[in-house]
């Protein structure tokens, strides 16, 4: 099993700048993906980014230039840094985590509790 918590959100004024965390520990396998989604009141959860353990990132059109994923992969920790909010990426922030098997090639599919943000015009 694998678990996710996440820290980091919290209320912001239109441009400004939120830092969230998100640290993974359990069976881990040092092949996985880590990344951040989001999901809006009435909308569904949609990808911010993702990280693979190389440092391939990739980013949802919404948030290029103004949000930065990063890893530490000793710690298990990805991070991201979110800079000149609007309000439209007010959100429950979710980390994701995919972990694949160096045997099997199965992979495990883990999501943290959520960090809200919320950006205020």
């Amino acid at each position: 099993q694998v678990q996710l918590v996440e820290s980091g959100g919290g209320l912001v004024q239109a441009g400004g700048s939120l830092r969230l965390s998100c640290a993974a520990s359990g069976n881990i396998f040092s092949r996985n993906v880590m990344g951040w989604y989001r999901q809006a009141p009435g909308k569904q959860r949609e990808l911010v980014a993702t990280i693979t353990n190389s440092g391939s990132t990739n980013y949802a059109d919404s948030v290029k230039g103004r949000f930065t994923i990063s890893r530490d992969n000793a710690k298990n920790t990805v991070y991201l840094q979110m800079n000149s909010l609007n309000p439209e990426d007010t959100a429950a922030y979710y980390c994701n985590i995919r972990s694949i098997s160096p045997i099997t090639l199965g992979t495990g599919v883990y999501w943290g509790q959520g960090t809200q943000v919320t950006v205020s015009s």
